[in-house]
């Protein structure tokens, strides 16, 4: 095996080390579904550490935390889908668009952005009527409505939607969507 050879740090050189400019943190680019997306993420982390607190420490297991947990990862995952419709981040293929000319390939990715801003409209629409039907529910483990869960899911519908719509105004005033040009995208943290 080869032998490893270390550069010398000074004391002196490690205690600057921490003396570095701090870096500006620009928050400015969140949406407020990330925010509330965040919230709900941390009760579900809590809920999800008294379960495991309770069944395994304490040998008496909360029932209520999993119901609870469930839910909010299912409002986590459909806020969290607005976040990515908001930055063009969810799953696409582009590689089409490399081999199509210009003029076509702009074509195509209109007709994606328009057919989003329908799926997402039927989407919530449908999201809509389920909500009328089964707004009374009441939770299992714990009497409380489950409405709210389903209101926020429909919320983040609705957050999809609007969303799409601004992705599609931005996409057309620019004039390139990110299937057309994903490079133009990327950020310095990707």
């Amino acid at each position: 095996m080869a032998e490893e050879h270390h550069a010398e740090i000074t004391v002196e050189e490690i205690a600057h080390a921490f003396e570095e400019v701090p870096v500006h943190i620009d928050l400015s680019d969140h949406g407020i579904e990330d925010w509330i997306t965040l919230a709900v993420f941390w009760g579900m982390v809590v809920c999800v550490f008294l379960q495991f607190f309770t069944r395994y420490a304490l040998n008496n297991s909360l029932a209520w935390t999993e119901e609870i947990a469930i839910n909010a990862l299912v409002v986590v995952v459909f806020l969290g889908a607005a976040m990515c419709v908001r930055v063009s981040r969810h799953i696409h293929v582009d590689v089409l668009y490399h081999y199509l000319p210009e003029r076509v390939g702009r074509w195509l990715a209109l007709a994606v952005d328009v057919i989003r801003v329908v799926f997402f409209a039927y989407g919530t629409w449908l999201m809509w009527r389920y909500v009328s039907i089964v707004a009374h529910e009441r939770m299992v483990t714990v009497n409380l409505p489950r409405r709210w869960f389903f209101y926020a899911v429909l919320a983040g519908f609705a957050l999809m939607f609007v969303r799409s719509i601004q992705v599609f105004v931005g996409n057309y005033r620019r004039g390139y969507s990110v299937l057309e040009r994903p490079g133009a995208f990327e950020t310095a943290g990707d």
